[in-house]
């Protein structure tokens, strides 16, 4: 799957607790996404819509845990539309990042 937007961030916090508040807010959202966790792998994926898979990674990094966001596209139809309805979406990539960003500021507090 080709990857829309990316980005990643350090915690300092333990990366199993980052991962933990990681998985809180991402899935903790107002409507249903299937959801795939694999704490051991500290992997996450959201899925909703017809095209949309975001999908988290949470590593050990010397500063506390790296944590590294894609966001997807999961079409199985319309595939092509994807890429096309998102340069609709200006600035896509950079919001997505800047909410990337404020959520990893939101872990840090939260330890």
């Amino acid at each position: 799957m080709k990857a829309l937007a990316e980005a990643s961030g350090v915690v300092a916090r333990p990366p199993a607790e980052v991962f933990e508040e990681v998985r809180r807010r991402v899935t903790g959202g107002g409507y249903a996404m299937r959801t795939e966790v694999d704490a051991e792998r500290g992997f996450l994926a959201v899925q909703g819509g017809w095209w949309y898979r975001g999908e988290y990674r949470v590593t050990a990094d010397p500063a506390g845990a790296r944590v590294e966001h894609r966001v997807v596209n999961a079409a199985t139809w319309g595939r092509w539309g994807v890429p096309l309805a998102n340069r609709f979406f200006v600035g896509f990539r950079a919001k997505t990042a800047a909410g990337f960003a404020r959520m990893l500021e939101e872990v840090a507090l939260s330890g």
